[in-house]
């Protein structure tokens, strides 16, 4: 069975890297009817927090990246790692160091200066060290001993085959002073009791991948395939930062991104099908194979996700929007404050304008939050010359059926009778019924807003003319 996941530090907010990670794992376990897997490794106890793990799980859960069973916690896991550290160290592959830091920095700064690579040299290993020190403040690390000698290959589902030499790693620590596993150990063990079957994770995790297979070996376990994701890049080209707008997901979520939307456009970052710009998820799972990731650092265009996020909100249902603006709405005007108004057929009528859940918001509240325009737009409209169209139009209102047609047919009769264009009528009228100068079309906001409200509205405005 095809077994992936997706294993989050709980160091911080899942950003965009993170969860393109993830979705590439959960589409091709979904692609092959396999089983996707969510593992927190939480065993760097100084730096992982709570809130991070319910930042991870909420981001998961508001993309709708499910995942089978409950989550794994490393945490929860240390008997097992020290179980398998155990095995290591009976059969000669690992041992105890009793290297103090400062003893570790010295050793460091002696190979820079003789123009060598800084790397542990391998000074407590048994044949090295005769024996531990009986007396000693020094809490010791278990180290896997490496071998010394010999190539690592692998096939990379992504980048190909990729070889190290064994002469360029040295003996990493597995366990540290306090009992927990490191990052390279906690992974190899897990990825084996859970039956991983493909590893699919960024490319800064490349250096760690020999590491990995050689614990493997040692433990005559079997691989997992391997699939390195390409690095995501700002537009200038440097590494997606903070500095770059990189928010974590939820972040997202809060500046009015539709998860759907997210989820698109973190396909098309390193992996596509043909000039597919906007797609399903559903589709996206049936087209996705790892071979066509790139191999190139993809980079990230706010642009595009505006322009793919304001097709999905185009084709939400308006009652789904409805849900997720009605809290915003509701603490500005109250429960009350929509008057005679449907929120779902303002949404209806303004959607097609905001390129996010949150301009979605204002422009709702445009229409209920009402207020008069402001000097400058009334000496720019209120002019003279228009007056009588604008007039004859608004003795129609009192006498025509009420719909957007007919509203319509009497713009049209006033533009014919005074010869005017249609902008010279409908911009004053819409700063007079809407206070501002950009709303939909005339004649489906008068018939969204009603009879009353826009005859008073007009009436109002009229007096202000200067003739």
């Amino acid at each position: 069975m095809i077994k992936t996941r997706f294993a989050p530090s709980p160091t911080g907010d899942l950003h965009v890297g993170g969860a393109r990670t993830a979705l590439f794992a959960w589409a091709f376990a979904q692609k092959f009817k396999g089983q996707f897997i969510l593992r927190i490794e939480d065993t760097d106890f100084a730096r992982s927090t709570r809130e991070s793990k319910e930042g991870i799980l909420n981001s998961m859960r508001w993309l709708g990246l499910n995942h089978y069973g409950k989550p794994y916690l490393q945490s929860e896991r240390l008997e097992r790692y020290r179980e398998v550290a155990d095995q290591l160290i009976r059969e000669d592959k690992a041992y105890w160091c009793y290297a103090s830091p400062e003893e570790l920095s010295k050793m460091r700064e002696s190979q820079r200066v003789r123009g060598l690579k800084p790397r542990y040299d391998g000074r407590w290993r048994p044949e090295n060290a005769k024996q531990p020190p009986l007396q000693t403040d020094i809490k010791p690390v278990l180290r896997f001993r490496n071998p010394d000698n010999g190539m690592v290959s692998w096939g990379d589902l992504v980048r190909g085959k990729i070889t190290i030499s064994n002469g360029e790693l040295d003996d990493l620590i597995i366990l540290r002073s306090d009992g927990s596993p490191t990052y390279n150990f906690g992974v190899v063990v897990d990825d084996s009791d859970m039956e991983i079957s493909h590893v699919i994770r960024g490319d800064d995790h490349i250096n760690n991948t020999p590491r990995q297979i050689n614990i493997l070996k040692a433990l005559n376990l079997p691989l997992p395939e391997y699939a390195h994701l390409p690095m995501i890049l700002g537009a200038d080209g440097e590494r997606l930062s903070k500095r770059h707008g990189a928010n974590s997901i939820l972040a997202y979520k809060d500046a009015g991104y539709l998860p759907e939307a997210i989820l698109n456009y973190l396909a098309r970052l390193g992996w596509g099908h043909g000039n597919k710009e906007k797609f399903s998820i559903d589709q996206m799972i049936n087209w996705f194979t790892l071979d066509k990731v790139s191999k190139a650092p993809a980079k990230f265009d706010f642009e595009k996700l505006d322009w793919l996020n304001k097709e999905y909100i185009k084709e939400t249902p308006n009652d789904d929007l409805s849900k997720i603006v009605s809290k915003k709405i509701s603490d500005s005007v109250g429960k009350e404050g929509t008057g005679n108004l449907a929120l779902s057929s303002v949404i209806g009528l303004v959607k097609d304008r905001a390129k996010n859940t949150v301009e979605l918001a204002d422009s709702v509240l445009s229409f209920l939050n009402y207020t008069s325009p402001n000097p400058g737009l009334v000496e720019k409209y209120y002019t003279a010359d228009v007056y009588p169209c604008i007039n004859h139009f608004r003795e129609q209102l009192d006498h025509i059926d009420w719909d957007r047609e007919q509203i319509g047919m009497a713009l049209k009769r006033s533009l014919s009778h005074y010869n005017k264009k249609f902008p010279q009528l409908a911009m004053p009228l819409r700063v007079m019924v809407m206070g501002m100068e950009k709303s939909p079309a005339i004649n489906l906001t008068f018939e969204l807003l009603g009879r009353t409200k826009v005859c008073a509205r007009i009436d109002t405005e009229l007096v202000k003319f200067v003739l």
